[in-house]
């Protein structure tokens, strides 16, 4: 079941964007946001206020990717860092095993890591250009 709300933050001062309209669309989503919300070192953070444009594998069209969330971290060592955020559970961070029967599932399956895959390749080259990083996180980060 999927799971979506608004959220408030604590801490409005140190969100990018308007902190009234803050919505999260799963509940590693709304987690995230918590500890993006409460942690010292995060200084600032916005949740899909940074959109990337990619070509789509499966229509060949151009769309735009809201990524999760950007978020600034400062390092124990001072240094300042900008990270680009996605939210994905694990099952959609591989491709999926080649089947002997194709179902639908399965074509939807591929087509969403098709998809995942461009978006994700558009974000990291968005991220290098800005001198930041991209990372995907799934519930093996999330839930420690």
């Amino acid at each position: 079941m999927a799971y979506k709300g608004k959220y408030k933050p604590q801490n409005p001062q140190k969100y990018i964007g308007d902190p009234t309209k803050i919505i999260y669309r799963s509940l590693w989503e709304r987690k995230f946001m918590v500890f993006c919300d409460t942690q010292d070192n995060i200084i600032e953070w916005g949740s899909e206020e940074v959109v990337v444009p990619y070509i789509s594998p499966v229509d060949g069209k151009r769309h735009r990717y809201f990524v999760d969330f950007l978020i600034k971290v400062k390092r124990k060592n001072g240094l300042k860092e900008t990270l680009l955020i996605e939210i994905k559970p694990k099952k959609q961070c591989r491709a999926p095993l080649k089947k002997k029967k194709i179902t639908k599932s399965y074509i939807c399956d591929v087509k969403n890591w098709s998809v995942n895959s461009a978006k994700w390749k558009a974000a990291e080259e968005y991220a290098d250009n800005q001198g930041w990083k991209f990372k995907v996180l799934t519930e093996d980060t999330l839930l420690r």
